[in-house]
This record gives C-alpha cells, structure tokens and sequence, in this order.
C-alpha cells in the first residue's frame, strides 16, 4: 500500500459564525455558531430535518448563506462557488460513472483539473491504496460490491487533496455488517490521511464510534457539542438524553443530592434543586432488593450482550428499562423487584 503522507495537507479549521438558512418562510439554521478543529473527524448528528445536510451543504456551496459567515483554513468562502472551495464531498449515492472503470473515476477530478497525466497516475493508484482497492483499477463500477464502490466513491474525494472531506450519510445505503465495517475503515483513512471529516449522519452508534466530537442537532439548532463520551454521559437538555442511547427519565424534586419521585421515592441524584427531570441510563440501575424505588416486572427480552427488563413503577414516564449483563440474576414477569443507582450515574435535567 502507497504511503499516506503525500495526501496529507494543510491544517483546515471550518468556523460557521452566525449562519443562518432561510427557504422562503422555513428557518432551516438559526444562527449556528461552530468551529471544527484542525483534522479531526466531526460529525453532524440528529434527526431528519434538523438541519445537518443543510450545514453541510453550506460548507461545500451547494446551497447559499442567508446570513453569516463561513470560514476555512483562516478563507472566508461562503461567496465562493463549490469547485473553487478546499472541500470535497462523498454522498450516500456514488454517483460512479457507469462507463468508467474505477482508475477513470478516480481520476476524473484531476482530468477536470487539468492535472498531469504524470502527476496523477501516482496520485490516482495511492488513493485506491488508501481504500484497499489498488487491485481493483481495471474492473467496472458495476463489477463491485456496494461497499467496493463506496470506497471507490471516497478515493475519488481523496484524490484532489481537500482541505475537508464532507461526507453525507455514505454508509446509508449498506447493509449492518458492512457499515460497520466501512465505519471501522474509514476511521483508519482518516487517521492517514489526516484530512478534516465532517460526517453526517442520524444514526448515534455511527457518530459514537467514529467521532472525535458530535454535534447533535435539532429544529436548527446545535443542542449539544462534545466527545461521544460526554454527550452520552452528561447529555445537558432533555433531546439529547432522549436521542442518544436509551434513557429513563423521572420527574422529581432534587435537593442536596436526594430526588424525590412522583410515588415519593427518595433516590440517590446528580447536584441539583428544585423541579427537574432525572435520567439514568438501564445499564446504570441495578436490582436492588434495598432499593427505594420499587416495581413490578412486566417484561424481559434477551439482546444477547444483555437482558432487557423492563419494570413498571409508577414514579416514571413508562417502564423503567434495566440492561443486566448477569442472567442468573433474571427476575421473572409478575415479579416485585427493588431499583437503586448510584448518585454519579443520574443527569439532573431541566424539567419537561
């Protein structure tokens, strides 16, 4: 395999200040404020309709401003057109052309260029050998698999060097196991390559295993920015908690690190006062026969790296959901079972 330094570029740090997306009378952003770091792979996380593709959009110029401003490697760009922007971009279509064999399409770009054939020969054959296709130069786009042909979709993007490799949702089109596995190597081509990814995508365990940071989205709006671990760990609005991962969610009165349920439980909580919303995750309660909160097992279902309980209480939303790890410990339906967690594993959240 070529080795990957000469694809390397310059650093690219991307700043949206202020930027706004307006469709006629729909407000698509409202006033996004971000800054992706220097080669790091950034992923746009939410819902559909939330505005991700909209922001990613923005970036590679496909769609105009309405407001604000777009920067990249110190540029302000957003009053480019696309082919004159450091960024390029890998869809969830591949938009391979039929008639081409993969060498061709990859190097259609630097044909567009007007690259050397000299200089992008080497180019060309070091970028299939970043997807693990340099065996594959000869054979028809319809000749590959769909995941063949996603990486061949990616080495294309890689070729002309970008500044920012956008990539729009490119796994969403393939089966589970093979979008795990592209997940896994597309990781070990950006770790190569050193390029900055901004990756868009609704699905959470895509984003957790691939992001260095996530921004989730919603109606517009950036809810939360961080690492995978602290949006999943300490979501900070009701959305996130909701969105990310399995959550069980409580009305309570908190006060000196005790909630008080709607049954009138007392539970151990995060810091807080007043009237909130309590989440903890199912992975963080365990059976308790100690513990405050009691409930009636109304349904186990086996997920094979755990059992799935769920208990009804009266103190929550709906069934409280319990993941345990130690099947010996499997109540039975009808069962009246105790729930206790720790004080450290509760988010106290803005009330609903």
């Amino acid at each position: 395999m070529p080795s990957a330094p000469a694809l390397r570029t310059a650093a690219a740090g991307i700043e949206l200040r202020g930027v706004v997306k307006r469709y006629g009378n729909q407000v698509a952003l409202r006033g996004i404020e971000l800054e992706i770091r220097d080669g790091e792979f950034f992923c746009l996380l939410g819902p559909s309709g939330c505005g991700k593709t909209t922001t990613l959009n923005l970036i590679g110029g496909f769609v105009p401003v309405t407001e604000g401003e777009i920067w990249i490697r110190g540029r302000r760009i957003h009053q480019l057109p696309p082919h004159k922007r450091p960024v390029n971009t890998v869809f969830q279509s591949y938009a391979l052309f039929p008639h081409m064999n993969v060498r061709e399409n990859v190097r259609f770009g630097l044909k567009m260029d007007r690259v050397s054939r000299s200089e992008s020969t080497p180019r060309v054959e070091e970028a299939l050998g970043l997807v693990g296709l340099e065996d594959f130069g000869d054979r028809m786009p319809a000749q590959l698999s769909g995941g063949q042909q996603q990486r061949v979709a990616v080495a294309r993007a890689l070729v002309k060097r970008p500044a920012v490799l956008l990539l729009d949702e490119p796994l969403g089109a393939l089966d589970l196991k093979l979008r795990q596995r592209l997940q896994i190597e597309l990781t070990q081509i950006h770790r190569d390559v050193g390029t900055t990814f901004v990756y868009v995508t609704h699905d959470q365990e895509e984003a957790m295993s691939m992001a260095d940071r996530i921004a989730v989205m919603n109606d517009g709006r950036i809810e939360q920015l961080g690492s995978p671990e602290e949006i999943y760990r300490r979501p900070t609005t009701r959305f996130v908690a909701d969105f990310i991962g399995d959550s069980n969610f409580f009305d309570a009165a908190v006060d000196s690190g005790v909630a008080v349920l709607g049954d009138g439980s007392r539970v151990p909580s995060a810091p807080g006062s007043g009237k909130a919303t309590l989440m903890v995750r199912p992975e963080s309660i365990r059976l308790d026969p100690d513990g405050a909160l009691r409930g009636t097992v109304v349904q186990t279902s086996f997920l094979g790296k755990h059992v799935r309980v769920a208990v009804e209480t009266g103190a929550a939303e709906a069934p409280v959901i319990v993941a345990l790890h130690d099947p010996s410990a499997l109540p039975a339906v009808g069962d009246t079972v105790g729930l206790g967690w720790a004080a450290g594993d509760s988010v106290v959240l803005e009330a609903a």
